[in-house]
Formats: structure tokens, sequence, C-alpha cells
């Protein structure tokens, strides 16, 4: 997480260029939503590969092996941008995919209990568009606004740190139905602002690489930070239609 928001803090000092005429900014940023985007589509493949194979998703998803596959994810949130900087080119692609194959490990087991109904799959189409629609709108403020909002992302990051904390404690000690759905809207509120955060952090990094290595590089990391907000939006706001649907 030190380096995940060190990366930030560099770029927050570069402040918002005017670049609605920059076709290398426009490029940029092409690249960091098709990196994400295929992100989100690599986990929709891992996903649904393991719910239609449910003894391979029982053993590794389900279980004891599912806290593997967790703390593997937690790493990969905390090592990954310094892999992506650090490291070479197929490093930093390598973590990043990496990244999203874990992600589609760990919820398989969710995607594929909404995908037994089909009022079910109803909901992970709900969930994909209303997640997709709160992410680009999100995105764009952060990308168009001229506040700066690092002093609201620093807030909203350690938001994310103490609901982290709280899911981790009720893994042990469960969560009620009401309490879930109140934790999914806090959770659904802090990273959609955290979505415009990370996009004019972003936006503010392009003008900080000098080479088109680095550049292919906050792309890269971009994409990495955006993927994360996008899966944790859909997962929850997948988990209030479900709640409110039981009711």
């Amino acid at each position: 997480m030190a380096d995940y928001q060190s990366q930030y803090s560099r770029a927050a000092g570069a402040g918002t260029m005017d670049a609605s005429q920059d076709a290398g900014l426009r490029s940029y940023m092409l690249g960091v939503y098709n990196y994400m985007a295929l992100g989100v589509a690599f986990t929709g493949i891992i996903t649904l590969f393991l719910a239609a194979n449910p003894q391979l998703m029982v053993t590794i998803a389900v279980g004891p092996a599912k806290w593997v596959v967790f703390a593997a994810l937690l790493g990969m949130g905390f090592f990954a941008p310094r892999l992506i900087f650090s490291g070479g080119k197929a490093m930093a692609h390598g973590a990043y995919w990496l990244y999203a194959a874990l992600w589609g490990v760990l919820i398989s087991p969710m995607v594929a209990f909404f995908l037994q109904s089909a009022e079910g799959q109803q909901d992970i189409a709900r969930a994909f568009f209303i997640t997709a629609a709160t992410f680009g709108a999100m995105s764009l403020y952060g990308y168009t606004t001229k506040k700066d909002l690092s002093g609201v992302g620093r807030f909203l990051m350690m938001a994310a740190v103490g609901l982290l904390v709280v899911l981790l404690i009720g893994v042990f000690v469960g969560f009620s139905s009401t309490f879930s759905l109140l934790f999914s809207c806090g959770v659904v509120l802090v990273f959609a602002g955290i979505t415009a955060y990370e996009t004019q952090m972003i936006k503010s990094m392009y003008y900080q690489m000098g080479s088109k290595e680095e550049q292919n590089r906050a792309a890269i990391f971009g994409a990495f930070a955006l993927y994360g907000s996008f899966i944790t939006l859909f997962i929850h706001i997948l988990n209030i239609l479900g709640i409110m649907n039981n009711e």
C-alpha cells in the first residue's frame, strides 16, 4: 500500500493541465482504459471457467485454499505497483494479469451462486451495467474536474483500509444481511470517490513520465488501480442487488 500511495503522492504535485487537445494524453488514457477493460474481461473468463467447473472451483476458491488466494491478492495489491515500475516489461504485465486472475478465482463462488437462477443472472447483468455507469461517471469527473482531489483521495484510501479491517472481522464473526447491505453501500460510496481520485492522479502522472517506456508503465499502473476499483464496485453492487431481491 505504501508503494501504491507513493506513486499518487509524486503525481499529485504535478497539478492537472488543460490537455483537451493533447493527443499524447488521450492516447495514454486510452491505453489505461484498454488495459483495464482487458483485465475485467480476463477476470470474467477465469470466473466463468471456474463456475463451469465446480470441483476445481471448490478446490482452489473454497475452504482453506481461499485464504491462500486472498493472501496472494492482498500481497499483489501491495507489491504489484513496485513490480510495475521497477521490474521489466514482462514483470509489469505479469503482475497485472496475475492480479486480475486472482480476483477471478476469489469471486468465482459468488458469481457461481448468482448464476444458478435466472434472477441471479439478471442481477449479474444489472450489477455490471450499474458498475460501468458509476465507474464511467466518476472517472469522467476525475478526468475533467479542476479541483484537486488529492486530499479527499487520501481520506478515502484510509477509509478503504478501515473497510478492509471490518471485512476481515466480518469473515470471522459474520454479518447480518442488514449490516452486509450497509457495508456494501459504504464500499460503493468510498470506491466511487476513489475512482475519481485515481483518474485525476493517473492523468497527472502522464506529465511526470518522460519516456514512452515510463508512460507505458504508468498506463499499466493506472489500469491496475482503476481495475481494482471497478471490481470492488461490481462485487458490492451485486451484493446489494442480491440482498434487496431476497428481502
